[in-house]
């Protein structure tokens, strides 16, 4: 596999990534719980395909022998993926796309805290940059709903940071069977949820469809490219090459559905991407762990 090859895969990933704004607003009627409940399903399914037939072994079977920070990386992933929804469908595509590119930045954070990782001086102040960046984008957000929305960005970013930590804890290289078992998590919870709010478990055609593509192709194929292209690429290399999920998608809704891009958001998120792309040049983070079969 060469490294132009990689460099296709993460650009793709990131496209997939992209489309998630775009695909929350062409839902129609179902809620965020549902949404999840849905995708959740189709990426379970998806998953437990992929894994089973690239290892001839049940994801359960990975599961157990990674243990207890597979746990800790599924039930994170439920929140990143909760508070990503609700955050697009609450606040702009931009905003939500730019909050949740500080994932980085609070992987160095929990690193430090939970596994004794240095963290270099030149990060802190790029962390520093991306704060200033995130106060401009929601300074004139003064409804209620909107701030939660731009709460709940950072609040996903969070989980996926989290996630990122735990494989690091794990020191396992099988992503996937994480991510297949936070998928069973998020049926677990949304269902519950769905039935205690009583939720109408079946969607319309439209609604069902797009959120079961969007766990089968942004969510399942998205990380399988990402993972793959993480074999010959640097780690800055990622994280430079994925930031076309943050450029485009607020494209895609500014292009399709007419979403306006207010000037704080473009203003805050040039700051923002200032100190993702700083951080991905300056210095190595983090990599994905590889798609390796037991």
């Amino acid at each position: 596999m060469t490294n132009r090859t990689d460099v296709f895969f993460v650009l793709s990933a990131g496209v997939l990534w992209s489309t998630v704004g775009l695909g929350v607003r062409l839902i129609e009627d179902a809620l965020v719980w549902q949404i999840l409940l849905y995708r959740s399903i189709s990426l379970s399914f998806f998953l437990y395909f992929v894994i089973t037939f690239r290892s001839r072994e049940s994801p359960f079977v990975q599961i157990q022998r990674i243990g207890f920070p597979a746990v800790i990386a599924g039930l994170s992933l439920v929140a990143a993926y909760s508070g990503g929804v609700y955050a697009i469908q609450t606040t702009s595509v931009a905003n939500a796309m730019l909050l949740f590119a500080t994932a980085p930045f609070l992987v160095a954070v929990l690193g430090w805290i939970c596994l004794r990782e240095n963290v270099r001086m030149a990060t802190w102040i790029l962390i520093v940059i991306a704060i200033v960046g995130i106060s401009i984008m929601v300074a004139d957000k003064s409804g209620a709903s909107i701030l939660s929305g731009s709460i709940s960005a950072l609040g996903s970013a969070f989980g996926f940071a989290v996630f990122t930590v735990a494989l690091r804890w794990g020191k396992s290289g099988e992503m996937l069977p994480a991510i297949f078992l936070s998928g069973l998590f998020g049926i677990a919870v949304t269902l519950t949820i769905c039935l205690f709010m009583n939720l109408p478990i079946f969607l319309s055609f439209n609604d069902g469809g797009i959120t079961a593509g969007m766990g089968v192709f942004q969510v399942g194929v998205g990380l399988i490219l990402y993972t793959l292209g993480s074999r010959t690429l640097l780690a800055a290399e990622l994280a430079l090459l994925s930031l076309v999920e943050v450029l485009l998608g607020p494209f895609w809704v500014w292009i399709l559905i007419d979403e306006i891009i207010t000037a704080n958001t473009f203003i805050g998120g040039a700051f923002l991407l200032i100190a993702i792309a700083g951080d991905a040049i300056t210095g190595k983070r983090w990599k994905p762990p590889p798609f390796n079969s037991p």
